[in-house]
């Protein structure tokens, strides 16, 4: 959840009154935000430097209160002291829209784009910087730090319209950016902010394309090289009036989001909200942007309040829910249906759970009534196979195993070349964009976690006796998930000695505990249905000894699993200087 700061004293003056910081925190409370700190309270240097702050935590979906201007509104409308405001667009004077035009190439990189224009707006310090720290938020979370939508602002009144969108070669593409005061092509931009600490975590989105977006105005000068940066000729400051905003973006919908919620927290600081026309030839479109139009939903009064407990009458449901914001009605020809307009900030309702959500905040969670529910869905019982993998646990601790618990998660050669195994393409489940070698591919074997668990405690006197009983990962075509978790367990037995009869004592333990008796070959041959398990030699290149461990159980027979004494290439690759013998075997056939 992001934390936003604000001014302790400007927010209670906007809020008409000064509060406790126990009344705030309730407040807070009560609208489903939290109170994190109040830096009046705090002895910290830092905080003690400058005017009280107060630090809330804002929820993830809650893109509309990540400014003051944000928090300040929607308290104010839920403690009844104003409307939300009603958002509108003026066209210029002339009619004539400033146009945004957009170039086929854009779409191998970046292709789309949206905006507006903010006229006669009055910056002060406070109200800039808050604007400011707004876009670097939502670069931060609903923009997955700028991958799926950047935000560029301008000052209009240093460029000339119209705009083009377009993608164009690193080399083609020269400008001075922000802040500095000489002038680049787009590969040298990438090589003088590879260090940058602030920037340089941005420059992989684009660095590896062909082309890089950038937008120009009619003179050929640069306002932004999005994501990256923005051009200095452009840059916006105090004494800015008409600020142009333009938003490129991979997501159409945090694109519309993005720009709404800009527009709706400073909007109210300018004279007009004046759109944008985009033009994408290639596309055969042309829009106007941003709409402010509400989005329109219904809810049924009788789910209302059976979800809330509640018996509400519609003119209650309605009032509550414009406390949070929304624009409620009764639906005309049908008692049980409320009409909602969902204004733009409001991109977390959804479903009309969130209005559920949005009436229990506005009634009070504390008032709601407490029922015991007549009926249960079920009595709370472990899975079957969580029973099970407990019991197994329990009784190889109780013969001396110490439980180890790795990453699920490990390099394609520990899973497959360490263990002198081929990969067949069809069986591992892979990673697409792993971040380090280490992890690239779900587990398939217990072992390299228990390998590489010896490994890290050679330190240790031997014999070193380890245990884990968790999931490996397969693909499986025949899933709806195209992959299946399946439960095993393992041991790993490292001394002086290969340890063979110690993992082999695990393995009857753990079948005498689960009622599955030793079938030796003479039963087998007078009856191949007896139930039971058995073992037979076979050769494993993972393996210098091993065999397989067979099981009948319920009419059928199953190769559950493997136990021996590892290859000393397995050991110098894992840098085992001891003898390792190993047992794996399938729990589910079990179940």
């Amino acid at each position: 959840m992001p934390t936003i700061s604000v001014d302790k004293a400007e927010l209670f003056k906007a809020l008409g009154r000064e509060y406790t910081t126990e009344e705030f925190d309730e407040l807070c409370f009560e609208f489903g935000i939290e109170l994190d700190e109040d830096t009046s309270q705090s002895k910290k240097p830092e905080d003690l430097a400058k005017p009280p702050e107060l630090r809330i935590e804002i929820p993830a979906n809650r893109y509309d209160m990540l400014c003051f201007e944000g928090i300040a509104l929607n308290l104010r409308v839920f403690l009844g002291k104003q409307k939300l405001p009603k958002l509108t667009l003026t066209p210029p004077p002339g009619g004539e829209l400033q146009t945004l035009t957009v170039t086929e190439d854009t779409a191998r990189i970046r292709p789309l784009v949206a905006g507006c224009i903010l006229r006669d707006i009055e910056f002060t310090q406070a109200r800039y910087d808050s604007f400011i720290a707004l876009q670097d938020k939502l670069h931060q979370n609903l923009a997955r730090q700028r991958t799926l939508v950047s935000i560029g602002t301008h000052d209009l009144d240093t460029v000339q319209g119209p705009f083009t969108y377009e993608a164009l070669a690193p080399e083609e593409i020269e400008f001075i950016p922000l802040n500095q005061t000489k002038k680049m092509n787009g590969a040298e931009l990438m090589e003088f902010y590879d260090h940058d600490k602030h920037l340089g975590k941005f420059l992989h989105i684009i660095r590896d394309s062909p082309v890089y977006p950038v937008i120009y105005d009619s003179n050929r000068t640069v306002l932004s090289l999005p994501p990256i940066i923005n051009g200095d000729h452009s840059k916006i400051s105090l004494k800015t009036r008409n600020v142009l905003i333009e938003i490129t973006a991979t997501d159409k919908t945090k694109l519309a989001i993005v720009n709404h919620i800009l527009v709706a927290m400073f909007g109210p600081y300018a004279s007009a909200i004046e759109p944008i026309k985009i033009i994408s030839p290639h596309n055969h479109e042309s829009r106007e942007e941003p709409d402010l139009t509400p989005r329109e939903m219904q809810a049924e009064i009788d789910y209302l309040n059976e979800v809330c407990g509640l018996n509400l009458a519609p003119a209650e449901i309605c009032e509550l829910l414009e406390r949070m914001g929304l624009s409620v009605r009764p639906t005309d020809g049908d008692e049980n249906l409320l009409s909602v307009s969902v204004p733009i900030t409001r991109a977390d309702v959804l479903h009309q759970a969130d209005i559920i959500e949005d009436l229990a905040i506005s009634y009070g969670f504390n008032k709601l009534p407490r029922v015991y529910p007549s009926k249960t869905a079920s009595a709370a019982a472990p899975l079957p196979i969580n029973k099970l993998t407990d019991l197994v646990r329990l009784e190889a601790a109780m013969a001396g195993w110490l439980e180890v618990m790795p990453l699920i998660l490990c390099s394609h050669d520990e899973n497959f070349a360490w263990l002198n195994r081929k990969d067949d393409g069809e069986t591992a489940i892979r990673l697409q964009n792993p971040k380090t070698a280490e992890y690239q591919i779900v587990r398939t074997t217990l072992l390299p976690g228990l390998l590489k668990t010896i490994g890290s405690n050679k330190h240790h006197s031997v014999p070193i006796k380890i245990f884990e009983v968790s999931d490996v990962g397969f693909k499986d075509m025949s899933q709806e998930r195209k992959s299946r978790n399946e439960r095993h367990v393992a041991a790993a037995w490292m001394g002086k000695s290969s340890g063979f009869e110690v993992v082999h004592g695990l393995l009857d333990r753990i079948m005498l505990m689960l009622k599955n008796n030793f079938i030796t070959r003479e039963e087998r041959l007078k009856n191949d249905k007896l139930e039971g398990y058995w073992v037979e030699e076979i050769s494993n290149a993972t393996f210098l000894k091993a065999a397989n461990i067979h099981l009948n159980i319920g009419g059928k027979h199953h190769i559950i699993g493997i136990f021996g004494i590892l290859h000393p290439t397995v050991l110098q690759k894992f840098e085992l200087s001891y003898p390792v013998s190993t047992l794996e075997f399938n729990l589910e056939v079990f179940l």
